[in-house]
């Protein structure tokens, strides 16, 4: 990954190398990109470059050009979690967090209501401790009804 100017914050770096990590992950001209993107080469390399601040609409743009999920790749390079963004943009796995960070929020509010200003940040690692286990163990829920229906009775 290219390095980046510390001008802007390490915020701007971080997104700066994902978006890099995305455009050159496609067999598309960068001259391409930016114009289905809707700005111009210079203005694309700049950002790649870390010499301009980057907007989210531009980001999410560069990142759909790009066939990366914009929300997923933004808010995994933005709580510093670069690699993952790089290696799930195009996932199944940056699809899921896509819906998962857009229905959060919702959900969070229409099941806890009132009772939302009880919540306590540092119950946050828990919570998402526990929200992978539930995950995993109804993954292995379904591979294990999908082994048992295909043996024969």
């Amino acid at each position: 990954m290219h390095q980046v100017s510390p001008k802007f914050g390490k915020a701007n770096d971080s997104l700066a190398r994902v978006l890099t990590h995305a455009v050159e992950g496609i067999d598309k001209p960068r001259h391409q990109v930016a114009r289905e993107a809707g700005m111009h080469r210079e203005t694309l390399l700049r950002i790649m470059r870390g010499e301009r601040p980057i907007g989210l609409d531009e980001a999410a743009r560069i990142f759909e050009v790009c066939g990366a999920y914009p929300r997923a790749s933004m808010i995994l390079a933005l709580a510093g979690q670069e690699e993952l963004a790089c290696e799930w943009m195009r996932s199944e796995m940056g699809e899921f967090l896509e819906e998962f960070f857009s229905s959060l929020p919702v959900h969070l509010q229409r099941t806890l209501g009132r009772r939302i200003e009880d919540l306590r940040p540092r119950w946050a690692n828990g919570t998402s401790q526990l929200v992978a286990r539930m995950l995993a163990k109804h993954i292995d829920d379904i591979a294990n009804r999908d082994i048992s229906m295909a043996l024969p009775r």
